[in-house]
């Protein structure tokens, strides 16, 4: 007989295996098989599967109550986070708005941002600007302030023209090799921007700190945020930092940001926000751009049926308690000095890897057809899905992500295992890797996208 899928699965005709069971920095499928999870999923399990302090506090907040409505109650798990976020997030970022996806935050923020001036009677300041090779979520909203070309494609129509700004991209950048004079060449064509935009008409900036999917962690040079958020100040512009993918210890900092010592104006947090335990996410807003709402009509004109959902939220605290106890940012802020040069060591063995980047355990790869001109691989060499099925096939999960000058025809992937990996999984990771490497190479020689290499 038969059988046909009722599930709605990312590659309708593609098999995917069963996973059963999640243990540490490891999954397993059904059949036995044993993968090393070194993506942390999508960058989001960040404390490793199966923690059962975890289990506890969500075994312990259902016994209490696991569902309350906003407009109805509050509720302790919730108002103890938003406490907690408040400890933890730099300057004046007080305010907490909880949703169930990162893409919600996001255009939470957004929202928030064209309220914060809508409450002073600027009520023409409702243009966000992004960047190009940016992700801000998939939402219609988050997408309009997603500079991610393949994924903006299909809704086009549908989608604002936010991303104008070029994206801090040190490996095909032009730009002089000193830092100080790249600052200036992005501070000038924000200045451009606003200028042809018109400082009323702009709400807020959005930002990634260092750029997730949409171009494989894109390290900004020093000086870069703290030059933005100067003119963005000048000009009456929220700084809005999407922190979905690199809060919470991920970088080697609490929040990436942190690296750079700039207070964004907003902060946007997901993912490890609960490491994969259960769905929420936070849009966190500074006092002063509460204020205006609050002096105003003291609502926030957002909202989600799970927003602040206290089974989720006390599902948060216990990953922020568990951090704490184990020293997480800082265990992330080494192992990802000693992963990085790992992985530079085998990009000097291996001619198709261009770019080792990013900061902790948030990890770029990008791929090139050729090391000294960094020519990327054609589109229809489909090498990220290559690389990412291979490792598969070995035993360890990456994440694919996009690269190239057009953000379409490149090819990489994220390396982002949990916080908690030990040395010798470290060891184990950086083995499949290399075995997955060498069996690409070889496949690409065959098809004959490398000719250089035969």
């Amino acid at each position: 007989m038969e059988t046909r899928d009722y599930l709605i699965k990312p590659m309708l005709n593609q098999d995917y295996p069963v996973a059963v069971k999640g243990e540490g920095i490891y999954l397993y499928d059904r059949e036995g098989k044993k993968y090393l999870d070194g993506s942390s999923g999508a960058v989001t399990a960040s404390i490793g599967h199966g923690i059962p302090e975890m289990i506890e506090a969500m075994t312990e907040q259902a016994k209490k109550v696991s569902f309350t409505y906003r407009s109805q109650f509050t509720n302790e798990p919730a108002e103890a986070l938003a406490y907690e976020l408040s400890t933890l997030c730099p300057g004046n970022l007080n305010w907490s708005f909880f949703v169930g996806s990162g893409s919600e935050a996001t255009e939470t923020a957004m929202k928030i941002a064209i309220q914060h001036w809508q409450e002073q009677g600027k009520t023409e300041k409702n243009h966000i600007i992004s960047r190009w090779m940016s992700y801000h979520g998939i939402t219609l909203g988050a997408l309009s302030m997603s500079g991610h070309i393949a994924r903006r494609a299909r809704f086009e129509p549908l989608l604002e023209k936010h991303p104008v700004l070029s994206p801090p991209y040190a490996y095909r950048s032009w730009l002089p090799k000193e830092e100080s004079k790249q600052v200036e060449w992005y501070v000038q064509e924000l200045k451009t921007v606003i200028q042809r935009l018109g400082k009323d008409r702009i709400a807020a900036f959005i930002a990634e700190p260092i750029v997730g999917a949409a171009g494989a962690a894109l390290v900004p040079p020093d000086g870069y945020f703290k030059a933005m958020k100067h003119v963005c100040e000048e000009n009456d512009i929220l700084l809005i930092a999407d922190e979905v993918m690199t809060g919470f210890g991920r970088t080697g900092k609490m929040f990436a940001m942190e690296h750079w010592g700039v207070v964004p104006d907003m902060m946007v947090l997901g993912k490890g926000m609960s490491a994969g335990y259960s769905p929420i996410a936070a849009t966190v807003a500074a006092d002063h751009v509460m204020a205006p709402i609050l002096n105003g009509s003291a609502s926030v004109m957002a909202g989600h049926t799970y927003s602040a959902n206290p089974l989720s939220a006390a599902v948060s605290l216990a990953v922020i308690r568990y951090m704490k106890k184990h020293q997480l940012t800082e265990r992330a802020d080494m192992s990802g000095r000693y992963l990085m040069n790992a992985l530079k060591d085998l990009q000097a063995n291996h001619f198709i890897i261009g770019d080792v980047r990013g900061k902790g355990l948030f990890i770029g790869v990008e791929f090139v057809a050729d090391q000294l001109a960094k020519t990327p691989f054609p589109a229809h060499a489909q090498m990220t899905r290559l690389v990412v099925e291979t490792a598969k096939q070995n035993g360890l999960l990456v994440y694919p992500a996009s690269a190239g000058e057009d953000g379409i025809g490149g090819a990489a992937i994220m390396i982002a295992p949990p916080l908690t990996i030990t040395q010798q999984e470290m060891e184990e990771l950086l083995h499949l890797f290399g075995q997955t490497i060498t069996q690409v190479e070889q496949e690409v020689i065959n098809r004959g996208f490398f000719p250089s290499a035969m």
